[in-house]
């Protein structure tokens, strides 16, 4: 799945909506240093400014989502999806916390909960890209885990046996 280029749109996406809501160019510098520090890997940095943002603006999708990130590349996982969460409740009309908690849940192997929340991603927008191409690959695992488990079934069952061959996949 790609956090990456989710993470780069849902930076311009809450730029955008904390520009429309009358933000000063401090606070979109803060948003470009928290981002360019991501980006560099300084993730103790990035940290402090968030938690600084915050402290000043505690709703601030954008700050929240930042220190959602920073939690998830931490290994803080709980935290991160915590923070994923609530910021689904707060402002489900943006899509890019859905696609964070899907990559969550994918890495840990919830495959049903990431479809779910890619699902809502694509509801909230449904011209994000990134959420259509990581439920592709959602269904892609699902439906190799269907396989698998109609191998276990059925071991004799050349088909499958095809199926999973051109995919390039196998079963443990």
């Amino acid at each position: 799945m790609k956090p990456g280029r989710a993470h780069l749109l849902a930076l311009l996406r809450l730029l955008a909506i904390s520009a429309s809501l009358g933000s000063g160019m401090a606070v979109a510098d803060d948003y470009s240093d928290v981002g360019q520090m991501l980006r560099a890997g300084r993730l103790a940095e990035a940290q402090a400014r968030v938690d600084r943002a915050l402290a000043a603006k505690p709703r601030d999708p954008q700050m929240r989502y930042f220190k959602g990130v920073i939690q998830r590349e931490s290994g803080q996982t709980a935290e991160a999806l915590a923070t994923f969460t609530k910021l689904t409740e707060d402002y489900p009309e943006l899509p890019e916390p859905y696609n964070s908690l899907a990559v969550i849940h994918a890495a840990q192997g919830d495959f049903d909960r990431a479809r779910i929340a890619l699902e809502m991603a694509i509801r909230a927008n449904p011209g994000y890209a990134t959420a259509h191409e990581n439920l592709g690959d959602i269904h892609a695992r699902l439906a190799q885990q269907a396989y698998c488990k109609a191998l276990q079934l059925d071991a004799t069952n050349s088909g499958l046996k095809a199926r999973l061959a051109a995919q390039g996949a196998s079963c443990p």
